[in-house]
């Protein structure tokens, strides 16, 4: 699984970012999990103050917003 968000729950700029993630990533035939920021203390550390967090294999590659072009930018670099 390539992309992962590292979420909390009550984050309002998670659940923004999660509806672009569920809006493109079922278009290229990709998933999406999630990662609770506040249940893995490695992710506490370093993202606790910048969440949501989307993860391409372990490396972040979006913080805080991400729009439908950027995402579409990131899939096509996957390929």
């Amino acid at each position: 699984m390539p992309f992962e968000l590292v979420t909390r729950r009550g984050c309002h700029l998670c659940d923004e970012m999660e509806a672009v993630l569920l809006r493109v990533l079922p278009r290229h035939g990709m998933t999406l999990s999630y990662r609770d920021v506040d249940a893995e203390p490695d992710l506490r550390a370093r993202y606790s103050d910048v969440v949501p967090v989307l993860l391409r294999d372990g490396v972040a590659v979006a913080k805080i917003r991400l729009s439908e072009s950027r995402l579409e930018r990131l899939v096509a670099r996957r390929r």
